[in-house]
């Protein structure tokens, strides 16, 4: 019997519950589950002594050292590393040594690229950048808008998608009286992202203050933290909606799953973004989208048959798409099967597969 594949995961693990920090954690338990030997280096491991995250400057070499040690055990005990790569600091920091270290270590290193201002970054520091992507074995990105940014700059990539928890993200089977945290009448939107610019935000907030008298029972949940919470309660309460406006926090998965399951419809303002994870787990749970057409988006979904898409910052076609969601369950529903049927493609069997061929020829294992 063959011995298992080794593998190698870079990449920053939950708390926060960001993307790339859930699609770490996921990747590294379901390839466990498959038999793979899987070893995990956190990107954003806890500080050691704890006291040190407090001292700028000298935090970063209490972090960056001990990992560069990790980094190079690690290249020197499995087959392939896995690396989950970002733009700016994260990249020159955490992303780049793993490359180098994998190079002169022999390792191959599979650059797994995201974010959705990778086009920005590129264009400023290619000069830089490029010469340690050259490094790597691959590039993989989850979208067909990473790969049409990267070929501009003349580098090849593969394909493969996020993936999805459909056994967590799923339809509520509850109707009427049986559901829970909300009153009748409700309409209910959610958001589920950082409460920062890129996110557009207050897109939403305007468009709620748009609907209010077409949709009266109009609630927007916004789940998420960031530097923006008190500059959009100030202007949640500018247009009058700050009792129609409810700012949950960062939330556990759970909480989110059930946050979808309660909810009429999701909304995605974001200015800029790639393959959003949040807009896939609300069409696994049934839910319509209504998103801004930046990036990676119209890749993911097609307007009027996945999703409903407008422009970023444009208030008024998001109110637009609102009603008429409110208003035609016939379109609803029909977005919401459709958007069902999409998430299937990310579905763990289907990437599954992709990775470990992909590992397995990386390696030279049959």
């Amino acid at each position: 019997m063959s011995e298992p594949l080794r593998l190698g995961i870079v990449g920053p693990v939950p708390p926060p519950n960001g993307g790339m920090a859930m699609q770490t954690r996921q990747l590294a338990r379901l390839l466990a589950e498959e038999g793979v030997d899987v070893t995990l280096v956190a990107t954003n491991a806890s500080y050691k002594p704890a006291v040190v995250e407090n001292i700028k400057g000298v935090r970063a070499l209490f972090r960056l050292l001990p990992y560069i040690w990790q980094i190079w055990r690690l290249a020197g005990r499995v087959d392939v590393i896995h690396l989950m790569a970002n733009s700016g600091w994260s990249w020159q920091l955490f992303a780049a040594p793993v490359i180098w270290i994998g190079w002169l270590r022999a390792t191959p290193v599979i650059v797994n690229y995201r974010g959705g201002e990778a086009r920005e970054y590129l264009q400023k520091s290619a000069a830089r950048i490029i010469p340690t992507i050259n490094r790597a074995r691959r590039v993989v990105v989850p979208s067909g808008f990473l790969e049409e940014v990267f070929s501009e700059f003349g580098i090849a990539v593969k394909i493969i998608p996020n993936i999805i928890d459909l056994h967590t993200f799923r339809p509520n089977t509850l109707s009427g009286t049986e559901r829970v945290c909300r009153d009748e009448g409700d309409y209910v939107a959610v958001i589920t992202r950082n409460l920062e610019p890129i996110y557009g935000l207050d897109t939403a907030i305007r468009c709620v203050a748009l609907v209010r008298e077409a949709i009266p029972g109009i609630i927007l949940k916004i789940a998420g933290s960031g530097p923006q919470l008190e500059q959009l309660q100030q202007l949640a309460a500018q247009l009058q909606v700050q009792d129609r406006v409810c700012f949950l926090g960062r939330l556990e998965r759970s909480d989110v799953v059930a946050l979808y399951q309660q909810a009429d419809v999701m909304l995605n303002t974001a200015l800029v973004d790639n393959m959003p994870n949040s807009v896939l787990e609300a069409l696994a749970c049934g839910l319509p989208v209504v998103s801004t057409n930046v990036g990676g988006v119209p890749f993911l979904v097609e307007h009027e048959k996945t999703a409903l898409l407008v422009e970023p910052g444009d208030a008024e076609a998001m109110a637009e798409s609102l009603i008429a969601l409110h208003t035609d369950s016939t379109r609803s529903e029909r977005l919401s099967k459709s958007g069902q049927e999409l998430v299937q493609r990310f579905a763990w069997p289907e990437v599954k597969r992709q990775w470990l061929d992909l590992y397995r020829e990386e390696a030279g294992i049959a």
